[in-house]
């Protein structure tokens, strides 16, 4: 789970991976700047240490979401996003005209936050909900939302 304390090279040793300046560098972009897509991921690598091949942001990312260091969203319309807030279960909110994406906390009860009406002999261990709106910015004055 992402805390105050959160330290990149301890996340890494302690899920087995090596500890590299590409992987240290993604980690810290994806806690400091969360819902990014790999792109601006790859650039903001880029500006801390150099030459940095998108391929090996893509690599990064890919074995951080393997060994539970990050998590892939992946709202409709949107390419995949990456964040450092992990294991709690917690939903996001998504405009549906600029893109903006928000935490949101579990909204009741232990996870998953939701139960299906049937599930076909799965043993359901997570919830994954995605709220549509408009953010603050896009809504109109009048406050009614518009599709």
């Amino acid at each position: 789970m992402h805390t105050d304390a959160y330290d990149p090279r301890q996340q890494l040793r302690a899920a087995g991976l090596r500890v590299t300046a590409p992987r240290v560098a993604v980690l810290d972009v994806v806690a400091a700047q969360p819902h990014s897509d790999a792109d601006r991921v790859a650039a903001a690598v880029r500006s801390r240490l150099g030459s940095v091949s998108t391929q090996a942001v893509y690599d990064v990312l890919r074995a951080c979401v393997s060994a539970g260091l990050l998590r892939r969203i992946e709202p409709a319309g949107s390419s995949a996003l990456y964040e450092a807030r992990i294991g709690d279960n917690h939903h996001h909110l998504v405009c549906r005209q600029c893109g903006t994406v928000v935490d949101v906390d579990c909204a009741v009860g232990h996870a998953p936050c939701l139960d299906p009406s049937d599930a076909h002999g799965f043993a359901v261990d997570e919830a994954e909900v995605v709220y549509w709106g408009l953010c603050p910015n896009c809504r109109p004055a009048d406050g009614i939302p518009s599709h």
